[in-house]
């Protein structure tokens, strides 16, 4: 099994997942590009230092340290003024984000730390911000090893019916009418995003539906026993950020309304920044068509590439925990967020090298029009011609 696949696996093999689950024989592995990416970034990054740096955990500690006070503040305060509500609600929202984008998402790569115990603790914030750690890993894993494959990626398809991220085909079954107005609505729905993670039935029993789709076996003792410590977080969550706010200040609208806003302005933020990585004009959307036109596998390094996008630069990862450097994390999932701005100018010039596409963004403002973009033509039936999506594995 190639070191890529083994990569995305969580080095503790928290979810016990069989690698042969994952079947990735439409792929092709230690490919020239490959081999040519892995040999003069490590020479960047050695092996067995890149994990997180300390700026890394420096600044990982002052967004856990900022969460845990706005935490405080949100659950225990009595609001004086509907104003002074507002802002908490904001801003705590927007703390929430920054432990989903820079600490757990690291940690529960394995990138953190060379110490699985680190990763294993900080993965937790997954759970602090209404996520759940252990469902999570099943979506994110197999995201990562079929990146917008239409019928394997969860990413790629657990929005739907509401709005559809694949360029389906007109007549396809999975097209709905209104999807032709989903880039004037999806940033709407992406708001309440909030919602489906903090009221997801499949904590109860760690069955990622996406994940098991695919083929993934998540019922194993492991998964069983974890399941209670899930529901404990979860009801965790429910009890500081819904009921102390109703006890504390009242069950009215007014109330309901400032945790409601937390939950947009947290959703805003992390669910915007999850679309735009993979949703962008010109992204390739059926990384495996070549397969199925002439038999022969598909670089796995390619298609992660060709599927991600990258913007802006060091300043845009400190804030998004490198998920800006999308292309680079698809590339080196396993490899902190912290590396990525040294590595990002060698993987485009090996790319350009090779013909491989790599879409970069100076701004995200410009990735977000293209993101708009694509989804106004994906839900019209523009690309039906110019690039059909068959649905077909």
């Amino acid at each position: 099994m190639s070191f890529v696949v083994i990569s995305l696996l969580y080095e503790n093999d928290d979810l016990h997942v069989p690698t042969a689950h994952i079947d990735l024989s439409r792929y092709q592995f230690d490919t020239p590009f490959e081999r040519e990416i892995k040999s003069e970034v490590f020479k960047i990054v050695r092996r067995g230092r890149e994990f997180g740096t300390p700026g890394y955990f420096v600044r990982a500690i002052a967004y856990i340290a900022f969460f845990f006070y706005m935490q405080y503040q949100f659950a225990t305060t009595t609001w004086s003024d509907t104003g002074g509500a507002v802002i908490l609600a904001i801003v705590f929202g927007i703390s929430q984000s920054f432990i989903g984008l820079n600490v757990q998402h690291d940690a529960n790569h394995g990138a953190a730390s060379k110490r699985p115990w680190i990763n294993d603790l900080l993965g937790f914030g997954a759970d602090l911000i209404g996520g759940c750690k252990w469902n999570w890993l099943a979506q994110h894993w197999t995201h990562h090893a079929y990146t917008n494959h239409s019928e394997k990626d969860p990413d790629s398809f657990s929005s739907e019916p509401v709005f559809a991220f694949n360029p389906y085909p007109v007549g396809h079954p999975k097209r709905r009418f209104w999807h032709r107005f989903q880039g004037l609505y999806f940033l709407l729905v992406l708001s309440l995003y909030w919602l489906s993670m903090v009221f997801n039935p499949q904590v109860l029993d760690l069955r990622h539906a996406g994940a098991e789709y695919v083929g993934i076996q998540l019922q194993n003792d492991y998964i069983i026993k974890r399941r209670k410590y899930a529901i404990a977080l979860r009801l965790s969550y429910l009890y500081l950020n819904i009921y102390c706010p109703i006890a504390n200040n009242g069950w009215n609208l007014t109330t309901l309304g400032i945790i409601m806003l937390m939950g947009i302005s947290e959703s805003v933020v992390l669910a915007v920044l999850f679309s735009l990585s993979h949703n962008f004009e010109n992204s390739e959307r059926d990384p495996t068509a070549g397969y199925r036109k002439t038999g022969e596998p598909v670089c796995w390094f390619k298609s992660q590439v060709e599927t991600s996008s990258t913007y802006g630069g060091a300043i845009a990862g400190a804030l998004t925990g490198g998920l800006n450097f999308q292309v680079e994390h698809h590339l080196f999932p396993r490899m902190s967020s912290a590396w990525y701005p040294y590595i990002a100018p060698k993987v485009r010039e090996i790319c350009k090298k090779h013909g491989v596409k790599y879409a970069y963004y100076p701004w995200i403002w410009e990735n977000l029009i293209s993101t708009i973009s694509y989804m106004h033509n994906a839900g019209s039936g523009f690309y039906c011609e110019l690039q059909p999506l068959s649905g077909r594995a």
